[in-house]
């Protein structure tokens, strides 16, 4: 009994020094739970590999506010907060919402040392990539015709894309809609937009949840069931997926791709003994799409993008950090160092990326990275679309987001994907 204990005292007190001997902290700011969960849950995976600062460990994870657009001095406040911290060395803040510019800005003005990492900023390219060190995306010029051309091998005739003035005045989603048009002429099918209401706004969450759960229905008595169905907004999805499950039409992938975004809602199914297994993830949502009747008829990625991100930025900076001090070199911005931080976290998943090409100039953004991963189908069996190996014609590249149906028309005429 005595040996028993003392085992116990110890392991114990091995738990709470386990990370006493941090030489330095990695900060990361996530949305919380209700907004964007997988990006939080990347955070928690850092803390479980490398500790809590709280607990002598690395990380140092903070959230900011739901209405952030509302909240922007105290959103800026969180993310600059951190680097008070005279053992800070780098930030993470995913999804860089507005006011991470400003808040790196002012973490630099402290300690221009700081490593300063942007993932799927909602801020313009030239304003984020002016401040930070690394800025990463979705690629939204690739996924742009990606999504399309998934859609049409799916035999869907029409995609309607949801969304609202906030994330249209961005940059890469006004610039991914005109890819999505064109690849949509370029296909022959239908492209529709239609409005909801911004999460953020007075209708709060809620609210803008009951409008997707009400218009899904007549979106698709309008439009068919021969209809892919797409939301730039992650609160959105749930309810939108809940209601195409019932009512019928299709979902290639969400704007940031995930098992865990919205289905377990959608679909009624706990995943909490599945956590942090994203192949027991995906096997459990896709058993549940097929016996509910949604199978060939719904994607995602088979590993969480905002997951992955979280845990991948901070990854790369945890291997710059320590670079750094053995006196090595280390470029957070080259492509390969990137992907094998993405990879660490997806075993068996297929990736590509690209630098960021100003539309209008041609001129290459070296420290903005667009990335994607292979759409996975599911059904039984389910299967990967191939989609990384698709060839992305040139002229996406160069869309700015302002060109008229007719040009967009006219370019897809001229266009091949493959």
């Amino acid at each position: 009994m005595k040996k028993t204990l003392a085992v116990l005292l110890a392991l114990v007190m091995l738990s709470a020094t386990a990370f006493a001997a941090a030489d330095f902290h990695i900060g990361i700011v996530t949305g919380t739970v209700s907004q964007s969960e997988d990006d939080l849950r990347g955070a928690e995976a850092l803390i479980e590999k490398y500790g809590a600062v709280a607990d002598g460990g690395i990380i140092q994870h903070m959230t900011y506010p739901d209405n952030f657009m509302d909240e922007y001095e105290t959103t800026v406040s969180v993310i600059a907060g951190l680097a008070d911290d005279p053992l800070m060395k780098a930030v993470i803040v995913n999804q860089a919402v507005p006011g991470t510019a400003e808040a790196f800005m002012r973490i630099k003005e402290v300690n221009p040392d700081i490593l300063c990492f942007a993932g799927e900023s909602h801020e313009e390219p030239y304003i984020i990539s002016d401040r930070a060190d690394l800025a990463t995306s979705n690629d939204f010029i690739a996924r742009g015709v990606l999504m399309i051309k998934t859609a049409h091998d799916l035999g869907c005739e029409t995609f309607v894309h949801i969304s609202f003035p906030r994330h249209l005045s961005m940059e890469k989603m006004s610039r991914r809609m005109a890819i999505m048009k064109m690849t949509c002429a370029y296909y022959g099918m239908d492209f529709q937009s239609v409005s909801a209401p911004d999460p953020t706004s007075d209708v709060g969450i809620a609210g803008a949840q009951q409008y997707i759960l009400e218009k899904t229905p007549e979106w698709i008595e309008q439009f068919g069931e021969n209809t892919a169905f797409f939301c730039t907004n992650d609160a959105h999805t749930e309810p939108l997926l809940k209601q195409l499950m019932t009512y019928g039409g299709y979902f290639v992938e969400a704007d940031l791709p995930s098992p865990l975004m919205g289905y377990p809602g959608a679909l009624g199914i706990d995943l909490s003994a599945e956590a942090g297994d994203f192949p027991a993830i995906l096997a459990k949502v896709e058993k549940a799409v097929c016996d509910q009747g949604g199978a060939g008829r719904f994607g995602t990625w088979a590993y969480s993008y905002g997951y992955t991100t979280s845990a991948a930025l901070g990854e790369l900076a945890i291997q710059a950090v320590q670079a750094e001090m053995a006196g090595e070199e280390f470029d957070v911005t080259d492509i390969d160092n990137i992907s094998a931080a993405f990879d660490a976290y997806t075993p068996g998943a297929s990736w590509s990326g690209s630098y960021l090409v100003d539309a209008t100039s041609g001129v290459e953004y070296p420290n903005f990275v667009l990335v994607y991963q292979d759409t996975y189908i599911m059904g039984d069996p389910g299967r990967y679309m191939g989609n990384t190996n698709v060839y992305i014609p040139d002229e996406a590249f160069f869309l700015t987001g302002q060109e008229s149906d007719a040009d967009l028309a006219q370019i897809a005429a001229e266009i091949v994907i493959e």
